[in-house]
């Protein structure tokens, strides 16, 4: 059976436990379930199916389980290592301290996107359709790059740093 990754956006330890996030994804009928980190990163087994169809799925257990569903996006396990080993950040030259952040869409940017998108030390430097790839410098403002990717990619998103992702395919 195919190994799938799905991110769900908003997911934080004061909204969600790991433990009822993973019997959700179970109840779903999805099998060998784990999750990493805190944030809402849940990888699972289940028959191929269509993306969107699996995260329905995901939603509709979380609804029913927890009584409180995330926006969930699915991508194949196999992908986001094709992904990595591509590592579309090497050809730019990032700030020293810079932070990696892969944006997942759940459809397609609004518009074709103008390259580089940059404010306040936060770049949107590449545009694979389904991902968004940015880099930022930490800064007093805060995370300035999530306000630049919503504007520019909408709210049907979820962001995961490069380590997570690197980590999510090794769960």
């Amino acid at each position: 059976m195919p190994r799938y990754a799905a991110f769900l956006r908003g997911v934080m330890p004061t909204n969600a436990k790991m433990p009822e996030l993973k019997r959700s994804f179970e109840a779903a009928g999805f099998t060998a379930v784990k999750t990493v980190r805190s944030s809402g990163n849940v990888v699972f087994d289940a028959r191929a199916s269509s993306l969107s169809a699996l995260e329905r799925k995901a939603e509709a257990a979380m609804a029913a389980t927890i009584g409180r569903s995330f926006l969930t996006i699915v991508r194949p396990v196999e992908a986001l290592k094709a992904l990595l080993a591509a590592d579309p950040f090497a050809r730019f030259e990032l700030a020293p301290g810079s932070k990696r952040v892969v944006t997942f869409l759940r459809g397609s940017p609004r518009s074709r996107l103008d390259l580089p998108i940059e404010l306040d030390g936060a770049s949107i430097l590449a545009d694979l359709g389904g991902e968004v790839f940015s880099a930022y410098v930490p800064s007093p403002r805060g995370p300035v790059y999530m306000s630049l990717i919503e504007k520019t990619c909408g709210p049907e998103v979820t962001t995961r740093t490069w380590d997570t992702v690197a980590k999510v395919v090794l769960a």
